[in-house]
């Protein structure tokens, strides 16, 4: 019984993976068909795709009434983005990740902001709807910013030279709505392993959310990224990250917290997590205003503080 579940969730995982994956190929196809700019396919479509599994696994963990689920993925999820998946891309890239963008560095500070904004709202133990109200009102204010300045829209999105028409298009368009509907599968199935593991091992939900769901969840930013960065994408992966903890802290959280208002009657499992996430955004900001770039050594530095993040949680 034990290892079919396993077995589910790790399914799910990567169905979520890969649906994803092929879900941004689509995007990207429809995007450059479209004649869409590359500013708004790297900080708008590629974030949006990303939090996607955030998105279905919070709505379907709220309409279960279990939305506790979807805050501890959420939070484990910034953890892991800011740390964990930037350091590996860090790694992988030649020099390191460029991040003289006056847009990436700019968007890095209200980053920081939303990524902890959740847990001040939650500070009297609740998530209500009118916090998530105010978690969507804060998507837009950050969307209207990132739109606001034409220069931002100045270059052609190019992703491949393959000639597209319009067969192509209704073809990534059947892709796009078959990953969406085998990321509503992949969903359903982690929410059920979720909840047979917390029953199980008689842990909070919420708990589960930080660390299992939350990595598994992050596995199509680290494809993602990894594969950007050895084509040298810099520009792409920050966007894509920093658009995923913007969006999956207000987008993801708010619409979860509409549905189902978030209660956490234990808050001490985030006790640590919340440090971490602080200590966390403060280290990828600084890294990323020191020489305008994420050089290797830095990157080892991130992988190294979400390592001692896990050391932590499991000897506390």
């Amino acid at each position: 019984m034990i290892l079919s579940y396993v077995l589910l969730f790790l399914l799910s995982c990567f169905l979520l993976a890969f649906s994803s994956k092929w879900l941004v190929g689509a995007l990207s196809k429809i995007a450059l068909f479209l004649k869409v700019k590359e500013f708004v396919v790297g900080f708008f479509i590629m974030a949006f795709a990303a939090s996607l599994p955030n998105l279905f696994v919070g709505i379907v963990s709220a309409l279960n009434k279990i939305p506790q689920l979807s805050f501890g993925d959420v939070i484990g999820g910034n953890i892991v983005d800011l740390t964990l998946v930037l350091g590996l891309a860090a790694l992988v890239s030649g020099g390191g990740l460029s991040a003289k963008s006056r847009t990436i560095q700019g968007s890095s500070l209200f980053t920081i902001f939303i990524g902890v904004f959740p847990l001040l709202l939650i500070a009297d133990s609740r998530l209500s709807r009118s916090d998530g109200i105010l978690l969507i009102l804060s998507f837009f204010v950050y969307m209207v910013w990132l739109f606001s300045k034409k220069e931002r829209f100045a270059k052609i999105y190019d992703h491949s030279r393959e000639k597209l028409d319009w067969k192509s298009f209704i073809k990534n368009l059947i892709i796009l709505i078959a990953s969406v509907f085998l990321l509503l599968v992949g969903a359903e199935l982690i929410v059920r392993s979720a909840s047979y593991f917390s029953s199980l091992l008689d842990l909070p939900l919420s708990l589960i959310g930080l660390f299992i769901v939350g990595l598994g969840n992050c596995l199509p930013e680290a494809i993602f990224s990894i594969q950007a960065a050895k084509r040298g994408h810099d520009w792409m992966i920050l966007g894509d990250l920093m658009g995923g903890v913007v969006m999956c802290a207000t987008l993801v959280l708010g619409v979860v917290s509409l549905i189902s208002p978030i209660t956490i009657t234990n808050f001490s499992p985030f006790a640590i997590a919340r440090i971490f996430l602080i200590l966390s955004a403060l280290l990828f900001l600084f890294c990323l205003r020191s020489d305008r770039k994420i050089s290797k050594k830095e990157g080892i530095g991130l992988i190294g503080l979400y390592i001692i993040f896990l050391i932590v949680e499991i000897f506390r």
